[in-house]
């Protein structure tokens, strides 16, 4: 629930900023009208430096992966019981 809260000041904070620079002739009243694709297309440059920098610090897990592999195992053979061809090693 707080986080909600604090979604919606910063909304109301930015819309706020947004219609102060409408009302007033601080900036251009053309380039007040893109400030909201500016911000959206910047939020989205901003998830996908987010999105690339954990890529990058994406911790290895050696024991997860041991465990991955005995499960793959077992599924082969399992499904091997089963009849179904899961091809070659």
């Amino acid at each position: 629930m707080k986080h909600i809260v604090k979604i919606m000041t910063l909304l109301v904070a930015i819309s706020a900023f947004w219609i102060g620079l409408l009302q007033t002739s601080i900036i251009s009243h053309s380039y007040a009208w893109l400030l909201p694709l500016y911000f959206i297309v910047s939020l989205g440059c901003y998830g996908l430096l987010m999105v690339g920098v954990g890529l990058m610090r994406f911790p290895t897990c050696p024991h997860e992966a041991v465990l991955l592999q005995q499960d793959v195992i077992e599924a082969k053979e399992f499904l091997k019981q089963r009849g179904v061809d899961v091809g070659s090693e």
